[in-house]
């Protein structure tokens, strides 16, 4: 799907099913209040807040999009201390530099004429306006979404992580489209980002950001989502170690442990199983693998007990499945 002419920048969608097709399109398998919130964000030009556990698809749904629009994709990654020098814009001062050492020794030819010192000043300060115009402007992620004449996706990813300052920066870019650089003055999108922020809960945000953005809350899908999500990336995996693979996944999100498991560390363990080979789900395979599902040492220490019980639950809804169907049970 490509941008087209419009005032949008981006072709017309007139339905939220066509966002579903859209988005399953590039391997991105939605639901309704995803697709929902994607269409609302690009018909009425608002960002979209997602908030929700990390490893859910947050930052997989602003790449997703900006593969179906055919859109440049601009990521802004907060973090603690971020300022608008890093997110907006930087003078190029190696090139301002330069020229003013050029300038320097064109002096002579440049102050020819002023034979006062107010004629003097007004040449000069002609040049202060060269110095400090877009030529010598180096753009950041958000001037540079800004400027994209075909529109283009602003991922401001994990906007829980920067300050409240910068969090309160945001708020003119995400009422009007615009950015205001001083020594040039306000700087407005043509066509208007769309704009996708993502939050891991760490800290509070503001209700003035909360007010100019749709809400969206994704969390861990269920089984059946998570299997459409794997063969979607995965699509090489054989029902039986799909269905066993999600089914462990699931359970081990219900034990408390520090980090649950991400749906790209799903994908993940399946390429990982395709490659040694597995059938289906055991004790051992598990064990030798399980460092991909788990990042941290506490929790595969935690859940050491439950890999056999886990496993086997995961394999016995299997053969469950296959006798409701009227296929005989996994050997």
């Amino acid at each position: 799907m490509s941008a087209s002419d419009n005032t949008t920048g981006y072709e017309p969608i007139t339905s939220i099913d066509a966002i579903t097709d859209g988005l399953g399109s590039v391997g991105y398998i939605s639901t309704r209040e995803i697709s929902t919130a994607v269409f609302l964000a690009h018909n009425l030009r608002k960002p979209i807040l997602i908030e929700g556990p990390a490893g859910v698809g947050k930052t997989d749904l602003a790449a997703s999009m900006a593969r179906w629009l055919d859109a440049p994709l601009t990521r802004l990654q907060c973090y603690e201390g971020l300022d608008e020098g890093k997110a907006l814009y930087e003078w190029k001062y190696g090139k301002q530099l330069l020229y003013t050492q050029l300038l320097k020794e064109k002096l002579g030819e440049v102050m020819d004429g002023a034979s006062t010192l107010e004629t003097s000043f007004d040449k000069l300060t002609s040049f202060e306006d060269l110095f400090f115009s877009e030529s010598f402007l180096e753009p950041r992620p958000l001037l540079t979404a800004m400027k994209q004449s075909t529109g283009s996706v602003l991922l401001i990813d994990e906007i829980d992580k920067s300050d409240e300052e910068f969090e309160a920066f945001l708020l003119e870019v995400l009422s009007d489209y615009q950015v205001t650089v001083p020594e040039i003055g306000t700087i407005r999108a043509d066509v208007p980002p769309l704009v996708v922020l993502t939050s891991n809960n760490i800290r509070e945000l503001g209700d003035a950001l909360k007010r100019r953005c749709l809400h969206l809350h994704i969390d861990f899908p269920d089984a059946a989502r998570e299997r459409e999500i794997v063969r979607a990336r995965v699509p090489n995996v054989t029902d039986d170690l799909l269905k066993q693979l999600v089914a462990f996944v699931q359970g081990l999100r219900e034990m408390d442990i520090r980090k649950r498991p991400s749906i790209s560390e799903t994908v993940d363990w399946a390429r990982t199983l395709i490659l040694m080979h597995a059938n289906q789900l055991d004790e051992a395979m598990v064990r030798s693998t399980l460092n991909v599902l788990l990042k941290h040492e506490s929790d595969i220490a935690s859940v050491d007990r439950e890999i056999l019980p886990l496993a086997r639950k995961a394999v016995a809804e299997t053969d469950k499945s296959r006798l409701a169907t009227g296929y005989p049970a996994a050997e």
